[in-house]
């Protein structure tokens, strides 16, 4: 599997329940807060929910 750096760099303002529980399921708090997972095909789920609100690294 491989590792990921995922940052929010948007605010959760304005977005939807359940993409605010994919961020917090996530381990996300707040803006500019990093996180670093190995991507399963569940957490690539939440990703692709709130991609639009966050920054994805791959660390190799």
């Amino acid at each position: 599997m491989a590792k990921v750096r995922i940052t929010q760099v948007k605010s959760k303002n304005g977005a939807t329940k359940r993409q605010i529980a994919c961020l917090t399921s996530l381990g996300i708090r707040r803006i500019n807060h990093s996180v670093e997972v190995e991507l399963d095909p569940v957490r690539n789920g939440m990703l692709q929910k709130v991609l639009h609100l966050v920054k994805v690294e791959e660390i190799s």
